[in-house]
């Protein structure tokens, strides 16, 4: 039977099956998915309902916490100003896995979502704080995409970067994120692109990322 749900963040295609879940199981995650499921919150510009009670996290956490499960430690971590204000990394220690949630998008451009305390200049860090931290035979799941090796998370975590800075790049000649889209600036990593975040909504990102002025420390 089903005993504990760790909630990476608070997005509905993550906590979606709190409802029926949570009848039956433990629901974990930061204090911050509770509250903005409890409330109700906004993304991209859909504004959702207050969460059923069965859904809503029964323990949160401020930075982090352990469930000793399986015979090993499982710990999830809060990670902040990333995907979202809500995120929590999972490492679990004896099996040698880290689930990123949505601070990794596997071989994708990821969503930054800013509306909900998220930040592109956070997340970069948030995930070379990660590749730091753990061994290089760890497993990587991603939020959306495949399976990885904490080389791969390294590799995608570069290209942000890279596209960070040919964007900075840009800007720094007084173009425009028109102007950069049209001059097709990030065409190095079109193939990161989806239907949800192409390379034209990526650079309209970083233009905002870049323009913050709590990006400063980046620039």
């Amino acid at each position: 039977p089903l005993r504990w749900i760790l909630n990476t963040h608070f997005h509905f295609d993550h906590t979606g099956g709190n409802e029926i879940f949570g009848k039956e199981a433990t629901i974990i995650a930061h204090e911050n998915v509770r509250n903005r499921l409890k409330t109700g919150s906004s993304t991209l510009g859909v504004v959702s309902t207050p969460a059923a009670v069965s859904a809503l996290p029964v323990i949160t956490f401020k930075d982090q916490v352990s469930v000793h499960f399986n015979g090993e430690e499982i710990r999830a971590v809060h990670y902040p100003h990333g995907h979202t204000d809500t995120d929590t990394i999972v490492f679990f220690t004896g099996s040698k896995v880290v689930h990123m949630g949505d601070h990794y998008f596997g071989g994708k451009y990821p969503f930054v979502d800013t509306d909900s305390g998220g930040s592109v200049t956070g997340l970069i860090a948030n995930v070379e704080r990660v590749v730091a931290e753990v061994p290089a035979d760890y497993k990587v799941i991603p939020g959306h995409g495949d399976v990885s090796t904490v080389a791969d998370l390294k590799a995608w975590a570069q290209g942000l970067k890279e596209t960070r800075v040919a964007v900075k790049a840009g800007l720094d000649k007084a173009k425009t994120a028109d102007q950069l889209k049209k001059e097709k600036a990030l065409a190095k990593w079109d193939k990161w692109g989806t239907p949800f975040v192409d390379s034209d909504k990526w650079i309209d990102a970083l233009v905002k990322d870049i323009q913050a002025p709590a990006a400063g420390a980046a620039k």
